[in-house]
């Protein structure tokens, strides 16, 4: 997947640029290094070098591609969103299917499947943050392209998808306070990557745009916020994470 964004109009000509928006398939091998790790079969170190052969054959096939705006594939990461959980004590038991915003659905293209929310799936404790998310990613790329490194971190209200009204609440009653957590270590990442000299941090929200389908619009009314509620307060998050670091450009995956 690519972002295309429109920059100046001038003279009749509208200069743009193209980029990769976060994510690219993970190679056969990294996802067997991966099983392996977690089944014990394949040392942490090993694993981190196998990591790194795949962020380096990523920012290879971007730059051969002409590309001047880079990321690392998201190599490291078992989803787009992932390295929160990874990074962050409190989130309690999950997997891939955890990532999912309500339930998913097939079409008339794909068929007829469902893949539903796991039903132990919720935030247990305050979270906690261990490490910073993403510090390692953009120095490892920074280090390995002249292009533009793009660091993507997830919108804060996407992460509504891990508070639930039963599991969460002696962690937190409420939705808004469970949010507000995130808002701060995002913020602090933020704060953190500018520090390290990232220039262009992209926001990820493809959640305000499932917001358009019915059933997916039904699943985040029920954690207690209405669809007003999610664009404006969710764009005021947004807001608050990225704040406005001078010299860095701002991206946003819809």
């Amino acid at each position: 997947m690519v972002n295309i964004g429109g920059c100046d109009y001038n003279g009749g000509m509208i200069a743009a640029h193209a980029d990769v928006v976060g994510s690219l398939l993970r190679p056969p091998w990294l996802l067997r290094a991966r099983t392996e790790l977690a089944e014990g079969r394949l040392a942490f170190p090993e694993f981190k070098k196998v990591e790194d052969r795949a962020v380096n054959a990523a920012v290879t096939l971007q730059e051969q591609a002409g590309l001047e705006i880079v990321t690392d594939g998201e190599m490291r990461r078992l989803s787009f969103q992932s390295q929160m959980t990874e990074a962050v004590e409190g989130f309690g038991s999950y997997d891939l299917a955890a990532f999912l915003w309500g339930e998913w659905h097939g079409d008339l293209t794909v068929g007829a499947w469902k893949k539903k929310r796991p039903a132990a799936l919720g935030v247990t404790s305050k979270l906690k943050r261990r490490r910073h998310l993403s510090t390692e990613e953009f120095v490892y790329l920074r280090a390995r392209t002249a292009r533009t490194p793009k660091i993507t971190l997830p919108s804060p209200s996407l992460w509504a998808n891990f508070w639930s009204p039963k599991i969460s609440a002696g962690a937190y009653p409420k939705l808004s306070g469970f949010l507000a957590d995130v808002v701060d270590i995002l913020h602090d990442e933020v704060r953190e990557l500018v520090r390290l000299g990232a220039t262009y941090i992209q926001l990820d929200a493809p959640h305000y745009a499932l917001l358009l389908d019915p059933k997916t619009r039904a699943f985040y009314e029920s954690r207690g916020w209405s669809l007003e509620d999610w664009l404006h307060q969710g764009i005021e998050m947004d807001n608050a994470v990225i704040g406005h670091p001078a010299g860095v450009t701002t991206g946003f995956h819809l």
